[in-house]
């Protein structure tokens, strides 16, 4: 048992020391790298599935080492941890011991105070007690002692002074900030929502004449975010209530197609009984986020919703109008997919129905440009909506619209057109307006036309309650540790002698005065305040003769 006590107490000790510390540090920023460099599954999973079948070798183990969820995994949450109960258990020793120095009464002088680093001497005027009277108003915003002839190593009067204790107060400072600064972005973590709304402006389709869609997103659901992620101590029920509505999106670009910047007008209300009519205009812009009640509305991207008509045999029409992903982040060539369900009274059988479902898997740019052998490959050639045209592969089958599973409005499921679920119909390429009649076999013939598109712009809605404390502890961590290489820890003794034969018969009293300085920590651009210590105590009754010499860091010299 004694070993084993033995072994915990090194052990405490280990964790609790600087260097564990620092390593610990070190491993957290180390830890960090796989967050940064590889696609989070917090932030988007079809990207970490993207890159699991780009990566079939590395990514299942990058998997199995939780590098697809660096920030909640394990190891990290365990570094974390570690470095919480190091820094904890190396602030409160030091806090106690900077408390003991703080009160403690400054050291005696050296024997020698010559031999210290910096050293003055000269010989002024008065008495011990008026020269000491001097000294003491000299340092007066110095921590001094004074010290009798009985009690000085040298028997002669001293005082010892001794300034700089906020260096520590502000390393201690430093290592509170940072362990505030990581438990509250811990704790943000865990009460923090997040949210996207892809919103269509409607703005910009100059071909077409796109199905009338809300322009209006409102705070007051989970369900109303395109994507809502939020932590694991936040139920949903704690959405502050505000509604905005997107009244435009505007893109600007220079003539190689390099964005220059975007903006967009919405009107806002914080009280959802307001008419719109009363609702304030604001207009956000990339980094100028809308503040509303603790909540943050970022304009986060933008993109574009093709509007696709089927009309069916029987005279009726479906019109879907859905945003396509970017696929090429400078002339944003989009893709997407389409399902349309056939009307209801075609087919009454659920099986039959299915079978006749239609997909449309396609690729949209904002202005066209024809390349290819056959010059029918369409890839985009600005990022603005110019000349916008729809390259698409028509499916016909089971597009699985009924299955009750989660679909991906960007990609087909490969697995129905592999099984022969869902089979192609026809390629198109269209331009706005235009009309194609498609042959579904015994499904019968279709009309698809592209109506045109319009551009949407997506924004995020960010609450974190703890965003405040964040900043203030990072802000006390930054402060302090510039005060602590700043501020230097320094000591200076003076050591007081009456000059014999003088005093007497009325006449002036001379005192040898006697100078020293040592910088607790380094040096720099502590001799030009010692000089100025000096030639304060020494006045004009002296010459001081200050000087460089050795010495060192010492609690209690005893030179």
């Amino acid at each position: 048992m004694p070993k084993v006590v033995t072994w915990l107490r090194r052990a405490w000790h280990w964790l609790t020391s600087m260097s564990t510390a620092l390593i610990l540090l070190f491993l957290l920023a180390l830890a960090a790298i796989p967050g940064a460099l590889l696609p989070q599954r917090q932030v988007s999973a079809s990207l970490v599935d993207d890159y699991l079948k780009a990566n079939p070798t590395m990514g299942p183990i990058y998997d199995k080492l939780q590098f697809f969820d660096v920030f909640s995994s394990t190891w990290f949450v365990a570094i974390v941890t570690l470095l919480m109960v190091s820094l904890v258990g190396c602030i409160i020793p030091r806090s106690l011991d900077h408390w003991r120095a703080y009160r403690a009464t400054p050291t005696r002088a050296p024997k020698y105070l010559s031999r210290m680093p910096l050293h003055a001497s000269g010989v002024v005027e008065g008495d011990i007690g008026s020269v000491d009277k001097h000294v003491h108003s000299v340092l007066r915003k110095w921590h001094t002692a004074t010290y009798e002839p009985a009690a000085d190593r040298a028997g002669a009067h001293s005082i010892s002074a001794e300034r700089g204790y906020t260096r520590e107060l502000m390393n201690l400072l430093f290592h509170i900030g940072l362990v505030g600064m990581i438990v509250t972005f811990a704790a943000g973590r865990m009460v923090f929502y997040e949210g996207q709304a892809i919103v269509v402006t409607n703005s910009q389709a100059p071909s077409a004449v796109p199905v009338e869609r809300s322009r209006e997103f409102c705070n007051t659901s989970p369900a109303n975010f395109d994507v809502f992620r939020a932590g694991s101590l936040f139920d949903g029920t704690g959405l502050t209530p505000f509604c905005f509505e997107s009244q435009n999106f505007v893109a600007d670009y220079l003539p190689n197609g390099q964005a220059s910047g975007f903006t967009s007008d919405i009107t806002y209300t914080d009280d959802v009984s307001k008419p719109k009519s009363e609702w304030e205009p604001f207009t956000l812009e990339v980094n100028k986020p809308l503040r509303v009640r603790g909540n943050r509305v970022y304009l986060q991207g933008h993109g574009f919703a093709p509007q696709v008509t089927i009309t069916w045999p029987n005279g009726e029409t479906r019109t879907q109008m859905v945003q396509f992903r970017p696929t090429d982040a400078q002339t944003f060539l989009s893709s997407g997919v389409m399902r349309f369900d056939p009307p209801a009274g075609m087919y009454p059988d659920l099986s039959e129905r299915r079978a006749h479902q239609i997909a449309i898997e396609g690729v949209f740019a904002p202005t066209a440009s024809w390349t290819g052998p056959n010059g029918d490959m369409l890839q985009s050639a600005f990022p603005a909506m110019d000349d916008p045209a729809l390259a698409a592969e028509v499916y016909v089958g089971d597009a699985g619209l009924d299955t009750g599973r989660p679909q991906n409005i960007f990609v087909l499921d490969q697995s129905l057109i592999a099984d022969g679920r869902l089979e192609k119909a026809q390629r198109l390429n269209l331009e706005p307006g235009q009309e194609t009649e498609v042959d579904l076999g015994d499904a019968g013939t279709v009309k698809v036309r592209f109506d045109g598109a319009a551009e949407y712009a997506n924004y995020q809605i960010s609450r974190d309650p703890l965003q405040g404390w964040a900043l203030a502890t990072t802000a006390v961590m930054l402060a302090a540790l510039a005060a602590s290489l700043t501020i230097k820890r320094r000591r200076v003794w003076v050591r007081l002698r009456p000059v014999e034969g003088t005093g007497q018969n009325g006449g002036a009293g001379l005192v040898e005065v006697e100078i020293a300085g040592l910088a607790r920590t380094d040096r720099a651009g502590w001799g030009s305040e010692f000089d100025e210590v000096a030639a304060a105590i020494l006045g004009t009754g002296g010459e001081a003769a200050s000087r460089p010499g050795g010495g060192g860091d010492l609690d209690e010299p005893d030179l």
